[in-house]
């Protein structure tokens, strides 16, 4: 289930992480982030599936 979660999060971060901890801080950091560049939001939200 994690892989199909990270080819979410590579394909649309934000998804990623509410699919892994729902509408939590790490969500709303990962839309920011997403929206201050791409890449830094594929970072976050591999970082947080992988990290749980």
């Amino acid at each position: 289930m994690d892989l199909i979660r990270i080819l979410i999060a590579i394909l649309l971060p934000p998804l990623g992480v509410f699919l892994q901890v729902g509408l939590g801080g790490a969500f709303w950091l990962n839309i920011l982030l997403t929206l201050c560049g791409y890449i830094p939001g594929i970072v976050h939200a591999v970082w947080i599936i992988a990290k749980r």
